[in-house]
């Protein structure tokens, strides 16, 4: 499978920086989420064959706004989509570029956009590759389509509930509950599901609307990305996998 312009950027020295600003998701999520969203345009740009410059880039998932800055300063056209109004209005940023709505009916027109994609959402609906269809719908013949989310079997898989998700969904929850006093955020069964590279590399591969052109592990050194190849040990090493389509 041919690789994207992104692997020049994925060194040791970016994954080391990423996995820092991870440690501060709870704490100071303006210093991640901002962290995040420049990695994230950085990567979404040397997918797309063209410049964003004069793109239209729609973010499906887009969260309390961190990204639109991201987007805009490469000079393009930056929309989003969130289903949850508190997500929206967390970080009290300016939303004049937001759509509520849900992921798998975007309220937009077939080949609207240029570059669809969608940043670690996919593990929070329990209807992912409906919404994956969507991302390929709207967007244009020639355009790309990304899909990145957080493996289940990988060690982020229980988001917040840390490593205790090995020893399954329901009990992670319910000790993260016992031992902060309150419920997760990301809820399993609620608003975290269980999603394996399989069910995305098959998903993408049956796709007859769009070409499959890289899978690769988010944020590891390009040098490690062979590891998608492997089924099983896939599921673990590659911890957060980034699906590239181009529009038919």
């Amino acid at each position: 499978m041919p690789e994207t312009g992104f692997a020049r950027y994925a060194t040791w020295a970016r994954a080391r920086r990423l996995l820092r600003e991870f440690g501060y998701e709870q704490t100071q999520p303006d210093r991640f989420y901002s962290a995040l969203a420049e990695d994230t345009a950085q990567m979404v740009a040397a997918c797309h064959p063209a410049q964003l410059a004069g793109a239209t880039v729609l973010d499906v998932g887009g969260g309390p706004g961190f990204f639109a800055d991201a987007f805009t300063r490469r000079g393009a056209a930056y929309l989003s989509v969130e289903p949850d109004a508190g997500e929206m209005h967390a970080a009290g940023l300016d939303h004049r570029t937001a759509i509520r709505a849900q992921g798998q009916h975007l309220p937009l027109r077939t080949g609207s956009v240029d570059v669809a994609y969608s940043s670690n959402v996919a593990e929070h609906t329990d209807r992912p590759w409906e919404m994956a269809d969507e991302l390929v719908r709207v967007t244009r013949p020639g355009g790309t389509v990304i899909v990145s989310y957080t493996l289940w079997w990988g060690p982020f898989g229980g988001h917040e509930m840390g490593l205790t998700h090995y020893l399954g969904g329901h009990r992670a929850a319910r000790r993260y509950t016992r031992r902060h006093g309150k419920l997760p955020k990301n809820l399993y069964g609620v608003s975290l599901f269980p999603i394996t590279a399989q069910a995305g590399l098959t998903w993408a591969r049956r796709q007859t609307g769009a070409d499959l052109v890289a899978a690769f592990p988010r944020y590891l050194p390009h040098w490690t990305w062979p590891v998608v190849r492997v089924p099983g040990l896939r599921e673990v090493a590659a911890t957060n996998l980034v699906l590239v389509l181009r529009k038919t």
